[in-house]
This record gives C-alpha cells, sequence and structure tokens, in this order.
C-alpha cells in the first residue's frame, strides 16, 4: 500500500485559506443580516412617515381609482379608504392586497411574494402603505455587497501575506534539512540549533541526541572490529603455522600431532568467533529487547546440568546450594548465555579437585545470583579490567579469548542488573554476585536501560 506523503506548507496554506473563505463567508453573511435589519427599520421608518405625511381629510373626496393624492414610487403601493370603506386612492392596481387591513405593521402574501404593509388612522381616512419585502432583500445586498467589498479585494493581499509567513516559519526547517542533506555517513556531528525557533528545537535535540548515540555506537564498532581482528589475526597465524607443520610431517607420529595442534588452533578460532558474534549480539547499543518474565532458578540449574559431565571429569563439585524459586524481568535467550559465560570461566580458574557454587537468593524485591569458585582469584590489579573486551590477567587461564566476561557484562548492562566480582578473603577463590529486579517490581527501569 503506497502512504500518502503530506506536506506541511500545503496543509498550512489549505488551512489558512480555509479558514480565511470561512471567516469571510461569516461576515459577509452577518454584514447581509446586519444591513437587511438595518434597511427594515429604515423601510419601516419611511412607510410610517409617508403615512403621516398624507392630508388627514379631502377638501373634495376624489373618485375612486381616478385621483392620486400622493403618487409614490413602483416598489411601494399606498391606498386610502373612506370611513365607509370606499378606496379613495390607490396608487397601483393591486387589487388582491388587503381592503382594510388591521392598523399597525403586517407580513402577508399577495401575488406570490411577501409584502411589507402598514395602516394607519388619519382623521376619517385609513392609510395603507404596502412594499414587496423583495425590495428590502435586495437594497440589503447590494449594501452588504459594497461594504465586503474592499474585505474581498484584500483576499490576493491576505493570501500572499499567507503564503510569505508560511515560507517564513519554515525556512529553519529547510536549513536544518541542507545541513543533513550537505554531509556523508562519516559526519555524525550536532545540527546547529542556532536562531532556530522553539518549536523546532525538540526535533533538532532528538536528531543530535540520535547522532551522539550513533557516532558512540560507530565509535565502539571501530573499536570492536580493530580488537577482532587482532584478536583473529594471532590463531589464524598459528593456524597457517599448523598447516605448514603437518605438510612437512615426514612420519605418521609427528604428522598425527601437528592435526592435533591443528584441530586444537580450530577449536580456539572457533570459539574465539563464537565469542565475537555472541558480543556483538549482547551490544546495547546494537540490539533492543523486551523483557519478560524468566525463571532465573530454572536457567542455573539448566546450565549447571550443561556442564556438569566437563566439571566431573575433573573432579570439581559444581552444585546449586541454595536456590529460591523467582522470575526476574529478563531476556530468556542472553541469561543462559550470561551463565554459561559465568561458569566456564569459573571451570577454566578452578584447579582439578575443586568446589564451584550456585546459589539464588532473594533480597528485597532483587534476585540475587552467586558463583563461587575455589580458584586462586583474580590479582587485585586486574579486577577493574576483568570486563574489558580481549582483557586477560596475568593468571588467567590458556585458551581464553578474554571475552566471557566482556559478554556477561553486556547481558547485565542490558537487564539493567548490578554485577560485582570479588575476591573471597576468607574461603578464597572468586565470588560473582549479579542482583537483578524480580518482574513486576521495579522491571521499567530494567525495560528502559534495554531499549
Amino acid at each position: 500500500m503506497t502512504l500518502r506523503r503530506t506536506s506541511i506548507r500545503r496543509t498550512l496554506l489549505v488551512w489558512l485559506a480555509a479558514g480565511l473563505a470561512v471567516v469571510i463567508s461569516l461576515m459577509a453573511l452577518l454584514l447581509y443580516r446586519q444591513a437587511r435589519d438595518e434597511a427594515n427599520h429604515l423601510f419601516d421608518f419611511q412607510m410610517q412617515q409617508v403615512a403621516s405625511a398624507l392630508p388627514s381629510r379631502f377638501l373634495s373626496m376624489p373618485e375612486p381609482g381616478t385621483g392620486a393624492v400622493f403618487d409614490a414610487a413602483p416598489a411601494v403601493v399606498i391606498q386610502i379608504w373612506d370611513p365607509s370603506g370606499v378606496r379613495l386612492y390607490f396608487s397601483h392596481d393591486y387589487a388582491d392586497l388587503p381592503q382594510l387591513a388591521v392598523l399597525g405593521f403586517s407580513n402577508i402574501e399577495a401575488r406570490g411574494e411577501a409584502w411589507r404593509v402598514y395602516s394607519a388612522q388619519q382623521g376619517l381616512t385609513v392609510v395603507q402603505i404596502a412594499q414587496p419585502l423583495r425590495v428590502r432583500s435586495e437594497m440589503a445586498a447590494r449594501s452588504a455587497l459594497k461594504t465586503i467589498t474592499p474585505l474581498l479585494l484584500l483576499v490576493p493581499f491576505l493570501g500572499g501575506l499567507i503564503w510569505l509567513a508560511v515560507s517564513r516559519g519554515l525556512a529553519p526547517v529547510h536549513d536544518v534539512v541542507a545541513q543533513l542533506a550537505a554531509r556523508d555517513a562519516g559526519q555524525l556531528a550536532p545540527v546547529s540549533d542556532a536562531a532556530l525557533p522553539d518549536e523546532i528545537r525538540p526535533l533538532t535535540d532528538a536528531v543530535n541526541d540520535l547522532l551522539v548515540r550513533l557516532a558512540h555506537a560507530a565509535a565502539t564498532q571501530r573499536i570492536f572490529v580493530g580488537d577482532a581482528a587482532h584478536e583473529l589475526r594471532t590463531p589464524l597465524t598459528a593456524l597457517k603455522l599448523q598447516v605448514e607443520l603437518a605438510q612437512r610431517a615426514t612420519d605418521q607420529a609427528s604428522r598425527d600431532a601437528a592435526f592435533g595442534a591443528l584441530r586444537a588452533g580450530l577449536d580456539r578460532a572457533s570459539r574465539l568467533v563464537h565469542q565475537l558474534l555472541t558480543l556483538a549480539r549482547q551490544d546495547p547499543d546494537a540490539v533492543q529487547k523486551d523483557l519478560s518474565a524468566v525463571d532465573l532458578t530454572a536457567i542455573a540449574r539448566e546450565a549447571v546440568a550443561d556442564l556438569s559431565l566437563r566439571a566431573s571429569q575433573r573432579g570439581i563439585d559444581l552444585g546449586i546450594t541454595d536456590a529460591v524459586s523467582c522470575q526476574v524481568a529478563g531476556d530468556a535467550d542472553s541469561l543462559p548465555i550470561l551463565l554459561n559465560n559465568l561458569l566456564v570461566n569459573a571451570l577454566g580458574a578452578t584447579p582439578d579437585g575443586g568446589r564451584i557454587d550456585v546459589a539464588i537468593r532473594l533480597h528485597g524485591q532483587r534476585a540475587v545470583l552467586t558463583v563461587h569458585d575455589s580458584g586462586p582469584g583474580i590479582d587485585e590489579a586486574d579486577l577493574p579490567r576483568v570486563f574489558d573486551r580481549f582483557f586477560r590477567g596475568t593468571d588467567a587461564p590458556t585458551g581464553g579469548s578474554g571475552l566471557g566476561l566482556a559478554i556477561v557484562r553486556r547481558i547485565a548492562d542490558l537487564h539493567g542488573a548490578s554485577l560485582e566480582l570479588a575476591n573471597d578473603p576468607v574461603a578464597g577463590g572468586l565470588l560473582v554476585r549479579m542482583e537483578m529486579a524480580l518482574y513486576g517490581a521495579d522491571a521499567s527501569g530494567a525495560r528502559h536501560l534495554a531499549g
């Protein structure tokens, strides 16, 4: 379906022109009614004046229909009767007008049109003056037209003024559009809002906020790509050397050893690529997720079950010591990755025959997840940097990529969770503690951080 494009200029012009037309029409109607009322009052007054100006008695009674005491204009009909009801005078022969009508003003229908009639007693005679209402309406229309004509002549001027005002009002929008159109994909500096009206500033503020976030995302992406290229260069170089060693092997034992090293190198490279893709998917600036109710205890049990065989092969006691059933506001796809990375990191640091304890408890309206291993811990100087990408401490186990805890940090940030790593001074080893909101508690904050 094709969406109809709209124009602010056209919308403003149409509405302003329509408003102007409605106002002029209402003014014309008002002026017409006012002119008609004034004409009616004036004509009624004139009819009274004409009736009072006629003689109250005649020196000699004229023959009916033969004489004219007062000859009015064709738009007015005058009739005069004597006390016996004999019509003494009529200015025009309108026999169907009422004879000896009631005194005062009245409206009648005669000859297919409406008439205004005034009858008055003048001495021994009755004077009747009648006028078609059409005459009054025509005069009111002419009077209203004369009044509104200057306003109609102003319409072209007002139209040009409206066009100019709309164009000047939209000029700042065109300036912003020109600034953005002149940029390329790498120019993410904020748009200048100098001299912009207050109505445009919210738009430019939103655009500038978006540009700042895009610049941050672009910078983060450049750093990520650079770090990934650097980290991938080492295993790929090692794989190339191992292939060359396998090709130069002269006996089966050397060839098997070379292919074993090649297979281990491929596993490390595959794990590194997987971690890189996971980190990219969990970037809070690159993905938005809707958080829902997730059973944190069930996820922890599943993660422990997945790694239990690997732990048992090394004699490591991996299990859940305390588990309170709770639902958190989270993402069902990323939380298992967080638990798996924490446990894999703990397995890598725990010596054979060691212990890894996982616990889930409640602290007010928040769930607390802890992972405690019996390894050597982390050097205190390295603790501030353990969440950095590709960072591996001096005592870190070999074979890692330095991305596991970085992914954990990203997922925790996605959920608005607090994450702490500390060496246990009593029992030894490393203690990881994460707090996150229970579903329905302060999940709105987590949703805000996520999107």
